[in-house]
């Protein structure tokens, strides 16, 4: 029989059409919680509630509010207490998250939110919203993506664009960024349309051997920093500690000792006030301080707001595999000045990770060979989370599209022509910010429009795996990184040729290996995967290529807010499968893996595999298998369980310098007592001595230095 009740009244005042479905759907949630698995009865009870809004309310439209009390009223009436429990927790849940979105942006604004959670929206407060000097926020959500899309948009002009076109664009942009269908790096977020207006989170800044280019160089970074942006550095140039100096006639203090001027300056500068500094310092592994510089994080403390790299060379690398020596080069004159065992060095990189996870590895060689660029220079340094290959006064900006939303409704597989669209304006996107932003310094602004680099890549690559049924570090996993990346790489260079017909080819085009292979570009480089942090919690999506890092944890982010994530996926099909409980998702949040909890189904333990699950070689692997068809490079880190060797970090970066990766980073799990991700406590315990195995099988080893020279005590 059809429901005389038609419509429902929302809470904000809207009529809308009336679902009996819903309320089904809600009644069957709720008995499934505690252990109901009757649709039927669910239907039943759903028909009941009906008849009794139709004898109360006749020819009135009733509320959400009532309809949901006269689900609870019902419930208890046929005997289902239990259920009616869950209902009711529920719903109070719900009126909770409800009352803290109006709290988070006010009441009136609830549509203004767009998609956004309530984590997201704290993050966005926070962080991205404009403010008036008084801190009050003058924006919604809504407000902010019209910004931005507005903002971009006027680069059409540039190209011919009417006004009815440019509108086109803002609106298709408006969409793109609405939906978390994509998601521009932060400081576009944060600048565009503002006075700063700097778009561009990666930055990568010489330093040269003189006084005048060390603090020309510490000036540009504070720009940098304060209009939100990172920066990466190579400080090889830079002459070694003792090397005369003559014009004053002393000595050179060296690379690290000026690293440490950086990193004074970047601790009180605030990115735009609202971003902490951030540094790459790389040193080439032939540089004769190699050894201060592998150290100079080692006691936790000194140089905070660095990471550091090791620019390993390929031959460097031959030497570790072959247990040869290699040299040291003076890089004032290039003159050989010493030699050191390959293998000793390497250990001593090995043992500093494994303590601390400083330093990773670049490999230098590997970068330049596939840099499209070579005719304008060679690359020395990254951004900050090593993702980014840049020139000297070369800065990128970067986006990453949501895989989340490209998944077929039946999961089984992704759309990919929904995708193909996503990439094609998302290239144009990223395009026309490069015209839109304003540069801390000109050497800056005449590199971007040289080489006009974008950042395009992914986030939620582990949220697809889940969705899909597929794990992580399988065989069909691997394949389907590479069909997505090439599918990322295809279309992205055929938007980027399209444009380059319409808008020009880059100006460092000719010459370049693009213009060898006859391919038009208008960008050098399409493709970056970053590690999305923060627009990755916008967007409620996994991190970059990573894995999951646990199935519940606590991320501490904003200056020690702490924000606990249970992944969605799992939360949902352990919903549906009938095995979730409250115990259950307590005992998982302790330990962040399913894979030993007996309540958790096989075939779910298979596929809900998180970072700490995973053997070494198969992180690399994955991290190989993107880096494929990526013309930039990965921010990817392997994240080891804190039981792990530092074997098994000499194993990682041998294995990732072998399958063709252009870096790696590692992270043991509780190696620092203050880390971002936390599963349960964070284990405080002392580490042991440093300690390392030789490449090959054999005796155990001590590593330190004393007076400048490694001293390897060996059993």
């Amino acid at each position: 029989m059809e429901s005389k009740v038609t419509k429902i009244r929302k809470r904000d005042g809207r009529i809308v059409d009336f679902d009996l479905a819903k309320i089904t759907e809600a009644i069957f949630k709720a008995a499934q919680v505690v252990g109901g698995e009757d649709k039927e009865l669910a239907q039943s009870i759903a028909t009941k509630v009906i008849s009794k809004i139709e004898e109360q309310f006749d020819q009135k439209t009733p509320s959400v509010e009532e309809i949901q009390d006269s689900v609870e009223k019902t419930l208890m009436e046929e005997g289902h207490s239990k259920t009616a429990k869950a209902y009711i927790l529920y719903r109070f849940k719900r009126s909770q998250e409800r009352a803290k979105r109006a709290l988070i942006l006010g009441e009136g604004h609830e549509e203004d939110n767009l998609k956004f959670s309530n984590n997201s929206l704290q993050v966005l407060e926070k962080r991205y919203l404009l403010k008036d000097k008084e801190g009050n926020l003058i924006e919604t959500p809504k407000q902010m993506v019209r910004r931005i899309a507005h903002n971009i948009a006027q680069a059409e002009y540039n190209y011919g664009a009417t006004e009815e076109q440019i509108h086109e664009v803002e609106e298709s942009y408006y969409n793109l960024i609405a939906n978390l269908d994509f998601l521009p790096n932060t400081p576009t977020i944060m600048n565009a349309g503002t006075k700063i207006q700097q778009l561009s989170a990666c930055f990568v800044l010489p330093v040269e051997d003189s006084m005048e280019g060390i603090f020309k160089s510490v000036m540009d970074t504070a720009l940098i920093h304060k209009s939100g942006g990172g920066t990466g550095f190579s400080f090889t140039r830079l002459r070694p500690s003792n090397d005369l100096v003559r014009s004053t006639s002393g000595v050179a203090s060296g690379p690290v000792s000026f690293m440490k001027v950086f990193d004074a300056a970047t601790e009180v500068i605030k990115q735009g006030g609202k971003r902490r500094g951030a540094n790459m310092g790389i040193l080439r592994v032939d540089h004769p301080d190699i050894l201060k510089f592998i150290e100079c994080k080692a006691d936790m403390k000194s140089l905070q707001n660095f990471n550091i790299s090791v620019a390993a060379t390929d031959k460097f690398m031959q030497a570790v595999k072959d247990d040869t020596d290699y040299e040291l080069i003076n890089p004032k004159d290039k003159a050989v000045v010493g030699k050191l065992q390959a293998r000793d060095v390497f250990a001593l990189i090995t043992n500093n990770a494994w303590k601390n996870g400083d330093p990773g590895f670049i490999f230098i060689d590997k970068i330049n060979a596939g840099h499209p660029g070579k005719n304008v220079g060679e690359i020395e340094s990254t951004n900050p989370c090593g993702e980014q290959p840049l020139l000297p006064y070369e800065s990128c900006n970067l986006g990453s599209i949501n895989l989340n939303n490209f998944i077929k409704d039946d999961n089984s597989d992704v759309n990919w022509d929904k995708l193909r669209e996503c990439i094609r304006l998302s290239v144009r996107f990223l395009d026309d910010v490069i015209d839109m932003n304003k540069y801390p310094i000109p050497e800056l602004a005449e590199m971007a429009n040289k080489t006009r680099k974008i950042g395009l890549g992914i986030m939620g690559f582990a949220d697809l795996l889940y969705e899909l049924g597929v794990k992580y570090n399988s065989e069909e996993g691997y394949q389907l990184a590479e069909k997505v990346m090439k599918f990322f790489k295809d279309e992205s260079y055929q938007m980027s040729g399209e444009l380059a017909e319409l808008r020009g080819t880059y100006p460092a085009w000719e010459g370049s290996d693009h213009h060898k292979e006859n391919r038009k570009m208008r960008n050098t480089c399409c493709l970056t995967i970053a590690p999305t942090g923060t627009i990755g919690m916008l967007a409620e999506a996994s991190g970059g290529c990573e894995p999951t890092y646990a199935i519940s944890y606590i991320k501490n982010v904003m200056d020690g807010t702490e924000l606990i994530y249970t992944n969605r996926i799992f939360e949902r099909i352990s919903k549906e499968r009938g095995f979730n409980s409250p115990d259950l998702m307590r005992k998982i949040a302790k330990i962040g893996t399913v894979q030993n909890i007996e309540e958790v189904p096989q075939d779910v333990r298979d596929v809900f595999v998180t970072a700490q699950d995973i053997a070494p070689e198969d992180h690399v692997k994955m991290q190989a298998s993107f880096q494929k068809y990526v013309d930039s490079s990965i921010s990817k880190t392997i994240n080891f369980p804190n039981s792990a060797t530092i074997d098994d970090v000499k194993k990682s970066y041998l294995t990732a310098w072998g399958m063709g990766c252009k870096g790696i980073t590692i992270y043991r799990d509780g190696s620092r007592d203050n880390q971002v991700l936390n599963i349960g406590e964070v284990n405080k315990e002392k580490s042991p001595e440093l300690s390392t195995e030789n490449v090959e099988e054999g005796s155990a080893c001590k590593i330190t230095i004393e007076d400048g020279r490694i001293v390897k005590t060996c059993e």
